[in-house]
């Protein structure tokens, strides 16, 4: 099968569940996905071996000049970069969108925050279950119990997988773009705005009955033998498959393969 995003570069600087699952699927698409976390903050495991398909993995300390210069020459010739921090957490490196399409007019650039870039809380750290607390899904979904009333929550992290695959599909279309105008571009994305999203969509009654089994599949990896369920889209027909498992986390050179 043709892996329309073979030869593409993507630096993947997002952490947790949202930001990795769009860089997966990249990488699923045939792009070249390094991940890049700061050595401070040790990723969940768990996590990162869930997201960690198809991608490299290594650590740089952006508050390191020589870190921080290796870095920058990843975005020099990278097509696609991906970030997942607070808004405006990574501007004092030099790593604003605005900045960084100043730099490379050429850039697609998709940033993933909590809160959005706008309103009182736009530069606050935040997670799924915080956000839908906050929406209004944890009210949504309470129910008095002999306790007393308590606040619910999705049975998933619904924003984080929803956000992730809608960071995806905003690079799959600045990336489009750029073939037509030459140019690149950025784009926005939050946990907060998913659920507003999700709080428009129509009601659906539901009719029982049971989901189908998950199509597992099996892979050897650093980490043992690993049953998971590929991509959720198909390409020409063809179910997506990952053709690489997780590495091991922090490993992997800062250069492209």
């Amino acid at each position: 099968m043709d892996q329309g995003l073979a030869g593409l570069k993507v630096l993947d600087l997002t952490r947790v569940i949202a930001g990795p699952t769009a860089t997966r699927l990249l990488g699923a698409l045939g792009a070249d996905v390094l991940r890049i976390d700061p050595p401070q903050l040790p990723e969940l495991s768990d996590v990162f071996i869930d997201s960690g398909f198809n991608k490299r993995s290594a650590e740089a300390d952006l508050r390191d000049p020589a870190a921080m210069e290796a870095v920058r020459r990843l975005i020099g010739s990278a097509d696609v970069v991906v970030t997942g921090y607070r808004d405006g957490g990574l501007d004092r490196f030099g790593l604003a969108p605005e900045a960084l399409l100043h730099a490379r007019p050429d850039l697609v650039i998709v940033a993933l925050s909590a809160w959005g870039s706008g309103g009182p809380w736009n530069g606050r750290r935040g997670f799924d279950s915080l956000v839908q607390a906050a929406c209004g899904i944890a009210e949504r979904y309470g129910r008095t119990t002999d306790d007393g009333w308590q606040p619910g929550a999705l049975p998933v992290q619904a924003l984080d997988h929803a956000t992730g695959y809608g960071l995806a599909a905003a690079a799959l279309a600045l990336l489009a773009e750029r073939l037509r105008s030459g140019r690149g571009g950025a784009a926005r994305l939050s946990l907060a705005r998913t659920a507003e999203e999700l709080f428009r969509l129509p009601a659906v009654a539901g009719h029982g009955g049971s989901l189908p089994d998950p199509d597992f599949r099996v892979m050897d990896s650093p980490y043992g033998r690993l049953r998971y369920v590929g991509p959720p889209i198909m390409a020409d027909g063809v179910p997506l498959e990952y053709s690489n498992g997780p590495v091991r986390y922090g490993t992997s050179q800062l250069r492209w393969q």
